[in-house]
């Protein structure tokens, strides 16, 4: 069933992440984005011809740029910064050196089926200290983007990921399935430049609720 996800309105989206952003947080964190893939690493290739690397590039340089534009900005960085391919050593390698308080990392989901829709976030499947941590934030952002952008919610899953197991030790970790490239409807909704706005939006908006509990 064909279902159009929400056009959102990225003006109020923005207005009330200034309101909240007006607030003070306390100690601050330093956040580590995963850009998955990169360079001759392509990722999913979708429907229409997108390739996984470029969408999760262009949301988080999003994240930066809106970031960037606060008066109080979070503490982020990115493992990569343009179409490179780092390996997932290095991506946790970086994480560590930088003494990051939380890791997410971002890519897109593909499936065989064409009508396979939504958004999965990923934890560590072990138990360390900061799962429980992991497993809240994950909910909590999966649910943001349900309501506030239409995505269906596909639950929050546990696996085995390298990226994830070994920076579960150290940080809460999670990684974000942001949609199925293989499905029309998602695939042409990152097409537009307004939508990677307000999916970066929900993100960021999503990491500061998290830093403020």
């Amino acid at each position: 069933m064909k279902k159009v996800l929400k056009n959102v309105s990225f003006v109020f989206l923005l207005l009330k992440m200034c309101f909240i952003f007006g607030q003070e947080i306390g100690a601050e964190k330093r956040i580590v984005i995963d850009v998955g893939h990169g360079g001759k690493d392509s990722g999913a290739i979708g429907i229409n011809g997108i390739q996984e690397k470029d969408v999760v590039l262009d949301i988080a340089n999003a994240i930066l740029k809106l970031n960037n534009d606060l008066d109080k900005p979070l503490d982020i960085y990115l493992t990569r910064y343009s179409d490179t391919l780092i390996s997932l050593s290095d991506r946790t390698k970086l994480t560590k050196s930088l003494k990051a308080d939380l890791f997410v990392s971002l890519h897109c989901n593909h499936s065989d089926n064409p009508n396979a829709r939504g958004v999965e976030v990923y934890v560590a499947g072990a138990e360390f200290k900061y799962l429980d941590e992991s497993v809240w934030f994950a909910f909590q952002l999966q649910e943001a983007l349900n309501k506030k952008l239409g995505f269906e919610s596909r639950g929050v899953k546990f696996a085995n990921f390298q990226v994830l197991r070994e920076n579960i030790k150290f940080r809460p970790a999670i990684l974000i399935e942001k949609g199925f490239v293989t499905n029309t409807d998602e695939a042409n909704y990152f097409l537009k430049p307004k939508n990677i706005r307000a999916m970066a939006l929900v993100i960021l908006m999503g990491l500061y609720n998290y830093l403020n509990i």
